[in-house]
Formats: structure tokens, C-alpha cells, sequence
């Protein structure tokens, strides 16, 4: 039975049929891993407070930032093999993201102090909104997750991955894509897109939890859920900073 398909590579199918328990006594549960990411987001909040706060003191924050990034990678890779670690490492996941976060929106309010001195606000909001939008829309089964549905927002995020990929590597060798980064009618048209693509992927993620706890997958799946969501959630307000960044910069 086909029942896990996610534009988010941290949930998919074989992820979670092959962490499947005949046990029911301590399975995984909706309102078990909302409450875990709950929890995880806090994490996130708090370490971005601390790099945040650090920048605005005058401390050079660039160590915390990429630390948090790169070893924000290095443990969400393990925690993608290993899922029966989750729950000990996606709190240090939420953690190392925070640095990151804490960091990038440090720097933007500081770009954009003066043109838009509420840009992170804005970012923060929006994407709150977006998220709660998506649950609702999936919880009355507005938007369903069809196989269709899904096909079409794995590929466009299969997509979207090869293309920063490609963009970070021609960096490397100073060849800059300009609608990446610049407020350009297409950039702009190219940031809403995946706004919206990185949207989309929370019905699939909320999808993915439900039928996981409703296919009895272990406790621990609640932390590696969590996790999935968390990743997604970072990327959607990340790609709402920029869009909001390039927007601003047109003015």
C-alpha cells in the first residue's frame, strides 16, 4: 500500500514503512509529534535569539551562523539514517538551525533596517500564517493529497534542490545567477514560486504524519515527524525573507 509520498526528503515512504511496529502500546501520534515540534521550534527560537542578540552587541556572529548550518546538515543526515536516534538528535537539529536562522535574519534586519525595519516581523508572521493556512486547508480536506498532488510537488522540489545546488557550485567559480538574489520582476515571480512550492510540501508533511501514526509506526517516528516538519517550516521562512527582501529592495 502506497502511503507515504513527501516533497520533503526527510518523510518519505520508505522512511516510515520501514519503521513500522506490530506493537500499539507506544506508537506514533499526531498530537505526539505536533506537541515535539512545538517543543523543537522553541529550540529554534532560542538559539536564534542568541545569535540575534550576539550580532546586535557588536559579536561577530559568522562562526555560530555557518557552525549551525553545517552541522545542522551533518545532523539532520544522520538523523535521516539513523531515525531511531530522532529523539535525541533533532533537538540538537533545532538547535544548530536556530544559530543559522538567528544569523541570516540578523543580517537582513540590518540590510533592511531603513527600508523596511520590520522585515523580520513581517517574515515571521507570514509564515505562521502560511503554515496555520496549510493546516486548516488540509484539515478540511481543501487541498488533498492526492498521488497526482504529490508527483507534481516532489518534482518541483526535486527541481528547486538541483537548481540552488547548481547556483552554489557556479559560485564557487564567481558565476552569479542575478534573479536569485536581486528584486527583478522574474526573481520576484521566481521567489513566489517557491513560496508557494515550499507551502504545498507542509500538506504533504501533514499528510505523512497522519497516515504514519494511523499505519501504527514507533514512538520515536513522533521526533523524526517533527523533525521533517521543522526542515520544511525553516525553508518556507527563509524563502519569505528573501521574497520580502527582494520586494523592499525595489523601492
Amino acid at each position: 500500500m502506497e502511503l507515504f509520498k513527501s516533497g520533503n526528503p526527510t518523510l518519505t515512504e520508505k522512511m516510515f514503512q520501514s519503521s513500522l511496529t506490530g506493537d500499539r502500546s507506544e506508537v506514533m501520534t499526531v498530537r505526539g509529534t505536533l506537541n515535539k515540534f512545538g517543543f523543537m521550534f522553541l529550540m529554534v527560537m532560542a538559539s536564534a535569539f542568541f545569535t540575534w542578540y550576539s550580532f546586535n552587541k557588536g559579536v561577530e556572529i559568522a562562526p555560530y551562523m555557518w557552525g549551525g548550518a553545517i552541522g545542522g546538515l551533518i545532523v539532520a543526515l544522520v538523523i535521516v539514517f539513523k531515525k531511531t536516534w530522532a529523539a535525541y538528535l533533532a533537538p540538537a537539529y533545532a538547535l544548530l538551525e536556530g544559530l543559522f536562522v538567528g544569523g541570516i535574519s540578523a543580517y537582513y534586519n540590518y540590510a533592511f533596517e531603513a527600508k523596511a525595519p520590520f522585515i523580520i516581523v513581517q517574515a515571521v508572521g507570514l509564515t505562521f500564517g502560511v503554515a496555520i493556512a496549510m493546516f486548516i486547508l488540509y484539515n478540511m480536506r481543501i487541498i488533498r493529497a492526492t498521488e497526482t498532488f504529490k508527483s507534481v510537488i516532489i518534482t518541483a522540489t526535486a527541481g528547486i534542490a538541483i537548481f540552488y545546488l547548481i547556483t552554489i557550485v557556479l559560485g564557487f567559480f564567481g558565476i552569479d545567477i542575478p534573479f536569485i538574489h536581486q528584486g527583478s520582476t522574474f526573481g520576484i515571480i521566481f521567489s513566489l514560486i517557491v513560496v508557494g512550492i515550499a507551502a504545498l510540501n507542509l500538506i504533504l508533511d501533514f499528510d505523512m504524519i497522519e497516515k504514519g501514526a494511523d499505519a501504527g509506526a514507533p514512538k520515536y517516528m513522533e521526533w523524526y515527524g517533527a523533525f521533517g516538519l521543522l526542515v520544511t517550516i525553516v525553508w518556507l521562512y527563509l524563502e519569505i525573507l528573501r521574497l520580502l527582501a527582494k520586494l523592499n529592495s525595489r523601492k
